[in-house]
């Protein structure tokens, strides 16, 4: 599998090392990378920086013109690419086609709306001495953007921050996680096959070359764990440059006693189980009122218990969700389970791997937890469901205002002003209403989380491109006078005219304004 890297040059592919990448459901070789470090990552910046200022001068819907064409090739490659992506994640089909629509739609959005988010700002001046002069803002590029995404989203992760960074005029290092590099690195191979400037690279590798990213880049945009988080912007502070993170989760669903149980446990079951479990967005802990709570869980394990897991056959979509994709995440899982069934809860759905493989965590339902344990703490990201019965929505919304993260949310009710009054109390980023993860996907508002779970947002409209901008103010006279009043020399009757001036226009009583 070549990079940008590669097919410049830099270094002959037989002089470096490879990462080879297994899939994880079968433990078939698929496919390899090169094992890319510092140096490499320091030739595709220097290579990145010298073609940024022509892509620049492009102009957004210049830059757009790219990015379909981008898209147009995606698609006419579509089997293939989700394909690589099924086969480096072990995923279900029907999860690894969501990724193709996340660059469908990201792409379109940010290419029709390119020139109306880059336009210059006109504003309107503030105070009488400024009423002769125009003030606009106008924007340039970071230069040269950093981009580091995990291995859950092989290619909708990427896509999610480049596109924004590219239609803004950024060059874009960009580095996938080196568990599943092969289906990022084929669509960056598909960028040069369509001619579009040289302004996206791919490096393949393991934290050092994450790290040399960091070092090189102008902006940087991760998305990832805490733990990492906190090194990348600790780094970024050291080197003044921003940094946009968007780190873990705990997501709180809260379901109320006038909820329609019915959709609200297929939404649990859905937002659980979406991707695996393995999303940052996925819902990790529930807090239903008591009087619904046992007709909830019912319903939950029902419809859970009807999920096919395993991974299908490319186009089949035969089964709804597919394997852990690391052995070490599902060992993380394994732990939570048994910590919370130690210490009281009760399984009443999975809670072991499954008999398809030992990459495969059975879907699984927990009650009678609390949050001592792990489960409703920690960052699970597998496929469990840990329900807690709660006494009314004040005890919910503690609950779930009791954790370090806050990325995402959801509130469940029939009453409008209750969701409304709930929604402005519960500490996260996001809140869906009736429904699960779907606030994190809606383009034109932001997309962030709050406490632990990040910096930042992405999207948000025009702010999904101008994250990656420098504001630029500019200031002209309408007259230019041949000097201004508050030039040298200083003349004290001037100056003391001046300050008058200042108190009869900025006061906001007759005693003030004339120095009584």
């Amino acid at each position: 599998m070549g990079t940008t890297i590669e097919q410049q040059g830099t270094i002959p592919a037989d002089d470096r090392a490879e990462r080879r990448v297994h899939c994880p459901a079968d433990g078939r070789f698929v496919g390899s990378v090169p094992d890319q470090g510092p140096a490499e990552v320091a030739a595709a910046a220097q290579a990145l920086r010298a073609a940024q200022p022509a892509w620049e001068a492009l102009g957004p819907a210049g830059r757009s013109t790219h990015l379909r064409r981008w898209l147009n090739w995606l698609l006419d490659n579509e089997r293939r690419i989700v394909g690589l992506v099924q086969a480096e994640t072990g995923k279900s089909w029907t999860d690894c086609t969501v990724e193709m629509t996340v660059a469908v739609d990201v792409i379109n959005y940010f290419t029709t709306h390119a020139v109306e988010f880059l336009a210059d700002r006109r504003v309107a001046p503030a105070g009488l001495p400024n009423k002769a002069r125009r003030l606009r803002v106008q924007v340039r590029p970071h230069q040269l953007v950093g981009l580091i995404t995990p291995w859950n989203g092989p290619l909708a992760g990427p896509m999610m921050d480049v596109v924004g960074a590219l239609v803004a005029g950024a060059a874009v290092l960009s580095k996938p996680s080196e568990v599943t590099p092969l289906a990022w690195a084929e669509a960056v191979k598909g960028w040069n096959e369509i001619g579009a400037p040289p302004v996206l690279a791919c490096i393949t590798g393991d934290g050092a070359a994450g790290a040399a990213v960091v070092d090189e880049v102008d902006m940087v945009m991760f998305t990832g764990s805490v733990r990492t988080g906190r090194r990348i912007a600790a780094r970024a502070g050291e080197r003044l440059i921003p940094c946009s993170l968007e780190l873990g989760g705990k997501d709180a669903m809260i379901v109320l006693a006038d909820a329609d149980v019915e959709r609200a446990a297929g939404g649990a079951v859905w937002g659980a189980l979406t991707n695996g479990g393995q999303a940052c967005i996925s819902v990790e802990r529930v807090y239903v009122e008591a009087s619904v709570h046992d007709e909830f869980v019912a319903k939950v394990v029902e419809k859970m218990r009807a999920v096919r897991q395993g991974m299908d056959e490319p186009g089949s979509y035969a089964t709804e969700i597919g394997a852990m994709i690391t052995p070490a995440q599902t060992e993380i899982v394994e732990r939570h389970v048994a910590d919370a069934v130690a210490t009281g809860a009760r399984v009443l759905l999975g809670g072991r791997r499954s008999p398809l493989g030992d990459a495969y965590f059975e879907p699984t339902v927990l009650v009678d937890v609390d949050h001592s344990m792990a489960c409703m703490r920690e960052e699970t990201f597998g496929p469990t469901l840990p329900i807690m019965k709660v006494e009314d929505e004040e005890e919910a919304l503690r609950l779930a205002n009791d954790s370090a993260y806050g990325l995402s949310s959801s509130i469940w009710t029939r009453d409008r002003r209750k969701a409304d009054r709930l929604s402005r109390r519960i500490e996260a980023g996001s809140v869906s209403i009736n429904n699960a993860l779907v606030a994190v996907f809606q383009l034109p508002v932001p997309m962030g989380g709050w406490k632990q779970s990040g910096v930042g947002t992405r999207f948000g409209g025009a702010n999904g491109v101008l994250k990656y901008c420098r504001q630029q103010t500019v200031v002209s006279e309408r007259i230019a006078l041949r000097a201004e009043p508050n030039w040298y020399p200083v003349v004290p009757r001037r100056s003391e005219l001046m300050a008058r001036v200042v108190r009869l226009l900025g006061a906001h009583d007759w005693r003030r304004r004339l120095g009584r």
